[in-house]
């Protein structure tokens, strides 16, 4: 008997509904457009800048769609992307470098739409266009802070044994220490063993070099790397990029994907900002040693502060915006549980004292050195704060002095993602510039509608009304794709559109196991009713068993692949679901519309 229970029809027609409504963004594509902003905290737009802009814009015959702004940025839309290099260039030459220029999409998706929390899907690399980075940890200077804490534990061992060596210092990648005598090196090469990760190399029978392990190198690298991975991860989530890809490369090495930025200045600006705070005491008639002494200046004075870092950034467990009790910004700072007993300990025996908080940055600049242009990295360092120390502080405190909102924002912000446990620099970028990713699309389209019109004049051709109602479950099996992914916010690849292609297949490939059953059906002289119902009764575990092993396989696939291995996966693990919804739910209900309510049936058009 060939039914179709009433709950089932309004489930499907739930789902189509639903997933028509969710795939529509899709249909409305992004301008190209290129965005103006400052190119450093607490800059503004007022409507006098962006006329001024927007008219001399207008002067140059440069054509541009609309133009759009807040406080923060200008956008202005294009019709196409040679006007939108154009419309940079022209900015480039006309604005000075207070400014930066990036390269842009303008979302185009209606209102109502947005009000439904529907969005169209994300683009990967390949199809977006967008910028590439790879980058690798500065290893030297990891080794060299790693030394330079070992002296420090060093020299408390060595005053724990009473022993004071004539001679302590680094030396490229080791630490050599002079002794006066044979009995101060029995006593030394006897407490050495409290220093963990360095080999003992005796050059004399007093001198000796302490180098570290291949172990503890491979180590530390290893955990820096680590670190600097998921730091790098909390920027780019907290900056909002959508769908990036920050993975590791090699021992060293991090790659960076970011989908839709076009500008590599901006980027790096907003992925290779390695800043990190310091704090640290006045030392002004504390210590006349210049030694121990770093000068500063600030609000137009020089400030000396001890070397000696109380904590670093890095021991941030927290950091947010707000405002004192005049109106000022502030960054409210937590701290993890070592870093809180620092504070403690050291703002506990300083009362009185000014405590400065030193934002640290590392840059770098090109030098031409014997003719040759060299990159030279050093570390910028500004005080941001200057306070005295009214109390003995704990693990949550403030940090005040800061110019604007924005700086206490941009602040903050680093300091939530984390200080990098050791410098990356960039040794290789590139774009992939958004008429590739359109050529890319174009292709792709051109693939999945080949693919899906050789299926669909197959299905006709040897199916008839059966094959056209497979024909309507393929079209509306892409709809569901598409509305699946931009609900998820998955990432369409190239390798996903031929994940999309590959399910085409698959789903007739149910289609085709049910019509197979129900002529078989027919041939043992069953009624049509009942051979449409035997058919899909009977392929169901097949259809079931078929596509359970394909997406075993695709969320392996997903699991151990990365990049491009992922978007095919991620294609293929949806295909596959909203396959088997319509091959055995949407088919079988078109089936009953048109001969459900027949009393007798004299012919199947099979």
């Amino acid at each position: 008997m060939l039914r179709f229970q009433l709950w089932k029809i309004f489930l499907v027609f739930s789902v189509l509904s639903l997933g028509v409504i969710y795939s529509l963004p899709n249909i409305f594509p992004p301008d190209p457009a290129v965005q103006i902003t400052f190119n450093s905290s607490g800059g503004s737009f007022n409507e006098r800048v962006v006329e001024n802009i927007r008219s001399n814009t207008e002067e140059k015959n440069i054509n541009f769609l609309s133009v759009e702004n807040d406080e923060n940025s200008i956008l202005f839309r294009t019709n196409n992307y040679a006007d939108q290099i154009s419309l940079k260039q022209h900015f480039e030459e006309s604005l000075d470098n207070n400014f930066v220029i990036a390269l842009n999409l303008a979302p185009n998706t209606p209102e109502w739409l947005k009000s439904l929390n529907a969005f169209p899907m994300k683009l990967g690399l390949d199809l977006r266009g967008g910028v590439h980075f790879l980058l690798e940890a500065d290893t030297d200077l990891l080794v060299e802070a790693k030394l330079e804490s070992s002296i420090s534990n060093l020299k408390r061992i060595l005053k724990d044994i009473s022993l004071k060596p004539t001679a302590l210092e680094i030396e490229e990648t080791s630490i050599l220490i002079s002794l006066n005598n044979q009995q101060d090196a029995d006593l030394f090469t006897e407490a050495f063993q409290r220093l963990n990760g360095f080999e003992l190399e005796p050059l004399n029978s007093s001198d000796y070099r302490l180098r570290l392990t291949n172990e503890e190198l491979e180590q530390m690298i290893d955990y820096a790397v680590l670190q600097n991975l998921n730091t790098l991860r909390n920027r780019v989530n907290e900056l909002g990029i959508s769908e990036p890809v920050v993975q590791r490369q090699g021992a060293k090495r991090i790659s960076i994907q970011l989908p839709g930025v076009q500008d590599t200045a901006e980027a790096k600006k907003i992925i290779g900002k390695t800043a990190n705070l310091e704090f640290r005491l006045e030392a002004e008639n504390r210590t006349s040693l210049a030694s121990r002494v770093e000068k500063f200046p600030f609000n137009g004075r020089e400030v000396n502060l001890e070397k000696k870092l109380i904590i670093s950034g890095d021991q941030v467990s927290d950091a947010s915006v707000g405002y004192d009790e005049n109106g000022f910004p502030q960054v409210n700072i937590s701290l993890d549980s070592e870093g809180g007993a620092k504070m403690h300990r050291s703002t506990r025996n300083n009362v009185g004292t000014k405590m400065a908080v030193l934002f640290v940055e590392r840059k770098s600049k090109t030098e031409l050195i014997d003719g040759i242009p060299e990159v030279i990295n050093f570390f910028e360092k500004r005080i941001i704060s200057l306070a005295t120390i009214q109390s003995a502080l704990a693990s949550q405190f403030r940090i005040t002095g800061l110019d604007s909102p924005e700086e206490a924002s941009e602040l903050a912000l680093l300091l939530r993602a984390g200080a990098l446990a050791a410098p990356m620099d960039f040794v290789e970028e590139g774009t992939i510039g958004p008429s590739l990713g359109a050529d890319n699309i174009k292709l792709g389209i051109q693939s999945l509608l080949l693919g899906l019109g050789l299926v669909l004049l197959f299905m006709i051709f040897y199916y008839k009304i059966f094959g056209f109602i497979a024909n309507l479950a393929v079209v509306l099996n892409i709809v569901l794709i598409v509305s699946v992914m931009s609900i998820l916010s998955a990432t369409l690849t190239l390798p996903g559109i031929a994940g999309i292609v590959l399910t085409i297949g698959m789903a007739v490939d149910a289609n085709v196991l049910i019509f197979s059953r129900i002529r078989e059906e027919l041939k043992n002289n069953l009624k049509p009713k009942d051979a449409i119902s035997a058919g899909y009764d009977r392929a169901l575990i097949t259809i079931i068993d078929a596509n359970l092993t394909t997406l075993i396989v695709a969320v392996i696939l997903y699991a151990v692949g990365t990049g491009p291995i992922q978007g095919f996966a991620i294609t293929l693990s949806i295909g596959i679901l909203t396959s088997m919804f319509t091959a055995i739910l949407f088919t079988r209900m078109m089936v009953y519309f048109i001969y459900g309510r027949r009393k007798e049936i004299e012919k199947l058009w099979i």
